[in-house]
């Protein structure tokens, strides 16, 4: 029963009329549709195939989870029909949602090899690792930090600067768009490369709500909730908001995990509250600055960092105070 309903479900899915769009691929007319799903058209003067002429979305691929048709990919097929035919061999289809069986054109986009290692977390973490950071990657892609490259990603050398360039272009468009993973490494390098380029990024983004009612971020691209935020503004409004921390308790939290306390203090102008946090990011430490502003609790963010030191180090200039520490990763990326 429950197989039939399912089935019941999908025709329902067919039935619906939706926009369609023809094109061709490899050899093979198919009419797409704005759902995801594909009709592959009967060859002319050819004997009608078992999977000609029908509606599918596709078998998902276990191995890759990829919607299959065929010995093709659905997602290739949607994106030639919306998106146009692969611009260059170094192109691949990215899909936007990181959802691989969802083959919405709108979730679909060309993008070359280059910009997919960017948007894929594992290996932005090994290019981060051999590089220091994006900017330097992108800055001379011949040049790891190490001088060395395994088999699997030595083609970063032949990266040209054009091509590197047009990379920084199309991330700093599609963060725009809101194309972008707002999350992680990626997301806080592109929210910078914003701020810091104020003609391509309006001040007033730079201020969002949070998952807190009493609270409000900036720079800080990522909707969080603030559980140990107090819930109105009061004459110690700080003081209390200090009261509330304890180290190893979640400071924030999102959808891609929590960062919890490492250490803070209240400046000597008793306005502000800095933290440090920690979590299981790229770049794990991180500090923001707490104050009041129009009745609510702004959390600004003062940056990530790779090292405990580096952060302390910015802990300490942020609370006005000289550093004697050492220098750190932070100090260079």
């Amino acid at each position: 029963m429950e197989t039939n309903t399912k089935k019941e479900n999908l025709d329902n899915l067919f039935d619906i009329h939706e926009p369609e769009k023809t094109c061709e691929y490899r050899g093979e007319t198919y009419h797409v549709r704005e759902n995801g799903s594909i009709f592959r058209c009967q060859k002319i003067n050819k004997r009608k195939r078992p999977l000609d002429e029908k509606w599918t979305f596709g078998n998902p691929c276990k191995q890759q989870g990829y919607m299959n048709f065929s010995s093709e990919t659905v997602h290739r097929i949607v994106a030639t029909a919306f998106h146009g035919k692969q611009p260059s061999e170094k192109h691949v289809v990215d899909h936007i949602d990181t959802n691989r069986k969802n083959n919405r054109p709108e979730n679909l986009r060309w993008v070359t090899r280059l910009e997919n290692i960017l948007l894929n977390p594992i290996s932005l973490s090994r290019l981060i690792s051999k590089y220091g950071s994006i900017d330097n990657f992108l800055s001379n892609p011949s040049k790891p930090i190490d001088g060395e490259l395994d088999q699997r990603f030595d083609w970063m050398r032949t990266v040209t600067k054009e091509e590197s360039e047009n990379t920084l272009k199309n991330l700093l468009n599609w963060a725009k768009k809101g194309k972008i993973p707002s999350g992680g490494q990626l997301g806080e390098w592109i929210f910078l490369n914003y701020t810091q380029q104020p003609e391509k990024y309006e001040e007033e983004n730079l201020l969002t709500e949070s998952l807190t009612t009493s609270a409000i971020q900036k720079k800080w691209k990522t909707q969080s909730e603030f559980p140990n935020c107090p819930t109105s503004v009061s004459e110690n409004s700080i003081d209390s908001y200090k009261q509330n921390l304890v180290k190893g308790s979640a400071f924030s939290k999102n959808q891609y995990g929590k960062s919890v306390v490492e250490d803070f203090q209240i400046h000597e102008n008793k306005r502000e509250l800095l933290v440090l946090t920690k979590s299981d990011s790229i770049k794990p430490f991180a500090l923001a600055k707490v104050y009041i502003e129009n009745e609510k609790f702004v959390h600004e963010s003062l940056g990530t960092f790779f090292t405990l030191i580096g952060a302390q180090k910015q802990f300490n200039l942020a609370l006005g105070l000289e550093w004697t520490g050492e220098d750190s990763i932070d100090d260079y990326s």
